[in-house]
């Protein structure tokens, strides 16, 4: 007796992209995470809430650190053309944003971020992914056009051809929807908001950024401090990097940084701590 037919359901254009991206793995790649104390970087970003009455997220404080960190490892701020490490002139960094209820994604590209402050960033990603979920990104809109009309096979030829234009030579294909360095150099993207402690996100040939960073969830965990066990809240991000960038020493140059500023976030608003609270009337009469 045969088994009975299960019906197909045609492939979203995200899948359709997945299936043209990705063949047998060729290339080299450093995996490696990093487990963070994120005590003092919760309290920045509540301070920073109140202080500007704006939304600013764990999200948000990573990629800028990650941004600090690409502005003094130059090495992986750049792309490969014609065997050749060619840096980029600013500190461009992308991030995914889910649209269609996880049936797709999309990247919001923030520029010279290593110049721009948290809230400025928070801004700034606020409303490139307002754009999106709304469907008046003119750029995103006409970037999807061909996917989803185009079968696989054809897909594959298509984002491969326009990533090395974009990413490699910095080309501009507006009437494909595609800008110069379209992902920058480093793509990121939180997982831990699904529930998720870690992961690896895959290499994305046709994206040419030698780093991907995903964020995981937030938890409380015992560590050792001083000789006794204590519960912090404790963030793993896991980094997927271009081996060709950097080796395993410059890898920990990277991750050094990235602690640092997340570890200590102060020093952003060039500050040692915590703002001390405002004296009482009586204190200073």
């Amino acid at each position: 007796m045969s088994e009975p037919l299960t019906v197909q359901r045609p492939n979203s254009v995200r899948r359709k992209l997945a299936i043209s991206t990705w063949s047998a793995p060729r290339e080299g790649n450093i995996y490696g995470k990093l487990t963070v104390d994120v005590t003092e970087a919760r309290r920045y970003l509540e301070w920073l809430r109140e202080k500007t009455g704006l939304k600013v997220t764990i999200t948000h404080l990573v990629g800028k650190a990650v941004a600090v960190a690409l502005s003094r490892a130059p090495g992986l701020n750049g792309v490969i053309r014609l065997g050749r490490y060619v840096q980029h002139t600013s500190v461009d960094i992308s991030f995914l944003v889910a649209l269609e209820e996880g049936r797709n994604l999309a990247k919001a590209k923030i520029t010279d971020l290593d110049r721009k402050s948290v809230t400025e960033l928070g801004q700034e990603l606020r409303a490139l992914a307002e754009k999106l979920h709304s469907g008046t990104d003119e750029s995103f809109n006409k970037s999807m056009q061909p996917l989803k009309l185009l079968p696989t096979w054809l897909i594959r030829p298509l984002v491969h051809t326009m990533g090395y234009l974009a990413g490699v030579w910095g080309l501009n294909l507006p009437t494909l929807g595609v800008e110069p360095h379209p992902f920058g150099a480093c793509i990121i993207t939180n997982v831990g908001v699904f529930g998720l402690d870690e992961g690896f996100a895959p290499p994305t040939p046709f994206a040419h950024t030698p780093v991907l960073v995903l964020v995981g969830a937030i938890r409380d965990t015992p560590v050792a401090q001083d000789g006794t066990v204590v519960v912090r809240p404790q963030m793993t991000l896991c980094a997927t990097i271009d081996h060709r960038y950097i080796d395993g020493a410059q890898g920990g140059v990277l991750a050094k940084v990235v602690r640092d500023v997340l570890e200590n976030p102060w020093q952003l608003e060039g500050m040692d701590g915590p703002p001390s609270l405002d004296p009482s009337p009586s204190s200073t009469a």
